[in-house]
This record gives structure tokens, sequence and C-alpha cells, in this order.
């Protein structure tokens, strides 16, 4: 992936509300130590954690 877009993550997110949440939940549990799930060298936490949503390895878990 070269660029990673807001459509490629709304592909497997209801819609930008909980896609804006479940990042900002993945980028605090990177900086508390958790491991990349895709292979991203050299991004931004927020990067990653989009690259991580978009490639179908965090999900949403429904209540």
């Amino acid at each position: 992936m070269a660029r990673i877009t807001i459509e490629d993550c709304l592909k497997r997110v209801p819609n930008r509300f909980a896609l804006v949440h479940m990042a900002a939940k993945r980028v605090r549990q990177i900086r508390e130590g958790a491991e990349y799930l895709v292979s991203s060298p050299k991004n931004e936490d927020i990067v990653v954690s989009l690259r991580e949503i978009a490639a179908g390895k965090v999900s949403v878990k429904m209540d």
C-alpha cells in the first residue's frame, strides 16, 4: 500500500465517527507498547493504525 486513504478504511468500518475512535484507541495501544500488526517501517503511529484498520487487522467490537 503506497498511500492509505479514508475510503480504504471505510470499507471495514461503518462510519467516519467509528473510524476516528478506532484509530485513536489503536494509537494509544501502540504508544503504550503494543506490537504493530502490519509491517510499516518509518511511519507515524496514526498511519500505522490506519493501515491496520484498512488491512482488517483491527475491528470494531459492537456491544
